[in-house]
């Protein structure tokens, strides 16, 4: 890897309200990107084509840390379900695929990743746990609300904080299964899952909420992108920096 800022890819998203293109276009939500720069990180947008899951290693071999972002639904069958909420929408096969094979990919190669609202969710179902297709209770779709963060978990350690209190939620599924490896470091006061971590790698992270929403503004949300990047840094510097 040359010498240099870090390399972030972030799976983009099919669109078709790309102002400025006579086509349909791929992008990626700008709030991602924008924290990831300020962090000090380049972050590089892989469209969702699947043809692309071939060439995943030559492509993964050229960056140095993975983000997952928001999105649709992921289809229930990838944990072992049927639809059973009216409520489930979005789902894109295609999506599912390469966003899936990167996780699976990143995790191999023991590469940082921070996964965001959506990227949380395929984190824990790509690990082989699953998801609540619905809640049915509570307000967690476009709401700023407190998190329980573990004091001793690298969630806390990024954002300076174990009681975070503005996190920006905008999600109609949650964590019902937890995957392997993973363990939970952060809960709402409605006691769904908010934060999880891998315990077999160096640096994997989930959220449930929305850090990039009002990172600009808010230190401790913009600190998870800040730890993000420092350990793509710190890969390039071998296995003896792992936090």
């Amino acid at each position: 890897m040359a010498v240099g800022a870090p390399l972030v890819l972030i799976v983009g998203r099919e669109t078709s309200e790309a102002k400025g293109l006579r086509t349909p276009g791929y992008g990626s939500g700008r709030f991602y990107c924008d924290a990831v720069s300020r962090a000090g990180g380049v972050p590089l947008i892989l469209p969702p084509i699947t043809d692309l899951v071939s060439r995943l290693d030559e492509t993964l071999d050229w960056v140095d840390g993975v983000v997952l972002h928001g999105g649709v639904d992921i289809d229930p069958s990838r944990y072992g379900q049927r639809v059973t909420s009216d409520h489930v929408y979005g789902v894109d096969p295609g999506l599912d695929a390469v966003e899936f094979a990167v996780t699976r990919a990143a995790i191999d190669r023991d590469l940082p990743v921070l996964a965001i609202c959506r990227g949380f969710q395929v984190l824990n179902v790509v690990l082989g746990g699953s998801l609540i297709q619905h809640l049915e209770a509570g307000n967690h779709r476009d709401v700023y609300h407190s998190v329980d963060v573990a004091t001793d978990s690298r969630v806390a350690r990024a954002m300076g904080t174990s009681r975070p209190r503005a996190c920006h939620s905008f999600h109609h599924q949650a964590i019902d299964r937890l995957g392997s490896n993973l363990t939970v470091t952060a809960t709402s006061d409605d006691g769904i899952i908010e934060a999880v971590e891998h315990t077999d790698r160096r640096w994997v992270v989930g959220v449930q909420w929305h850090p990039e929403d009002s990172a600009d503004v808010d230190a401790e949300q913009q600190g998870l992108f800040d730890e993000f990047v420092e350990r793509c840094v710190a890969l390039r510097r071998g296995p003896g920096t792992a936090a």
